[in-house]
């Protein structure tokens, strides 16, 4: 079998959310909202599955989303897309993030990660024959470290993978820090695959910046984004890959040999999605937002040390500084296991040992599942520390 498949263990995510639904626990691990979103876009879908077409869509997605994403991203990012050669519809983010690494990455070809990261980061770069070199962020400011960014670009990089907001760190990568990765691109022809699902998650007056915005990255960047982050319905998996026509030509072809389409129904619902105004996003900003502070406050009052969270679904607990010397993995297994309650170690999402011992947790939940979660690592807190 295939030495990197084989050797891959179970994902945290796989071994969390088994263990919250075989005990029953409070599941604020896995990153998924309990609310199952809007209403009116599950009408959408099921008007399209009824009075549309439910055969192969093109390859490449139905024109009329194509034409949605674009005009989303000219509307909230000042982002200018050509719709006919610069968007490709995907199934989910994940896919479209495999595919421009298949695209981009030739054997022995090296690409930069930025952790914490996503954990399918890895896998694909090295599934494609790539090397990968990592640039580390540590709590509490995730800032890009720039000596250490120019010291892991090399003569074979090929490509930077980011993630901003930042899935697991909850932070946001300031127009500085991408400016610096820009600077660092543009001087060694590097192409920058931007993982940029959380981009309407953001917080506190917080505005994610595209890096198809920085000067000299338009030609070199692929932007990625989700339907299923925008609209709380992750089940969905439709996926957009944005770039210029030269990455896209390429990121397609890998495209139409991992899923080739997606369901057509789904698409025409995520179309009507982005067709909304200003006035949803701010709402769904202000819920999140209100999740999150209700979380951190009963945290806090539990005393536990909780690090700054500027975008995504999630907040982190840093557990030495909460007075728990376990590690973060022995401490999520046995706070399930023994107190009913998931949650996500960090340590999965850096290559080596990473910085602190952190816990992850989602607050895109309602509050009294939140409020029976803190009680119980209250408790685990208690009889562990």
């Amino acid at each position: 079998m295939n030495r990197l498949y084989a050797g891959l263990p179970r994902t945290i995510f796989d071994v969390m959310s088994g263990l919250a639904r075989e005990l029953s626990a409070v599941n604020l691990g896995q990153g998924f909202p309990e609310e199952d979103g809007p209403a009116d876009l599950k009408e959408a879908v099921a008007r399209a599955t009824l009075e549309h077409s439910n055969q192969y869509p093109p390859m490449m997605g139905l024109p009329a989303l194509r034409e949605a994403v674009a005009e989303h991203y000219r509307r909230f990012q000042g982002v200018d897309l050509d719709w006919a050669r610069e968007v490709t519809i995907t199934s989910g983010a994940t896919e479209a993030i495999a595919a421009a690494i298949l695209a981009t990455l030739n054997p022995g070809d090296e690409a930069i990660l930025v952790e914490p990261m996503y954990d399918a980061y890895r896998p694909l770069v090295e599934r494609a024959g790539g090397v990968a070199r990592y640039v580390r962020l540590s709590p509490p400011d995730w800032r890009i470290p720039r000596d250490a960014l120019k010291a892991a670009f090399s003569e074979k990089t090929r490509a930077i993978v980011l993630n901003s907001p930042v899935n697991p760190s909850a932070s946001l990568l300031v127009r500085a820090d991408l400016e610096a990765i820009a600077e660092e691109c543009i001087a060694r022809n590097v192409i920058a695959i931007c993982d940029e699902v959380w981009e309407h998650v953001t917080f506190d007056g917080g505005r994610h910046v595209s890096m198809l915005a920085i000067p000299g990255m338009r030609e070199r960047t692929f932007k990625i984004g989700s339907a299923g982050k925008m609209f709380s319905m992750t089940g969905w998996k439709v996926g957009f890959l944005c770039a210029a026509p030269a990455l896209t030509e390429v990121a397609a072809k890998a495209h139409q040999f991992l899923t080739f389409t997606t369901p057509p129904n789904l698409q025409m619902g995520a179309a009507y999605g982005l067709k909304k105004g200003e006035d949803y996003f701010v709402a769904m900003r202000a819920g999140f937002q209100r999740s999150r502070d209700r979380l951190a406050q009963a945290l806090t009052q539990a005393g536990f040390a909780v690090l700054p969270c500027a975008g995504t679904y999630f907040l982190n607990i840093d557990l030495a500084r909460s007075g728990i010397a376990l590690d973060a993995e022995d401490f999520a297994l046995r706070a399930v296991k023994e107190h009913g309650v998931a949650s996500i170690p960090l340590t999965p999402f850096y290559a080596g040992a990473p910085p602190a011992q952190m816990l992850r947790l989602c607050f895109a939940k309602r509050d009294e599942t939140l409020d029976r979660g803190v009680e119980r690592l209250a408790a685990a807190r208690r009889t562990l520390a």
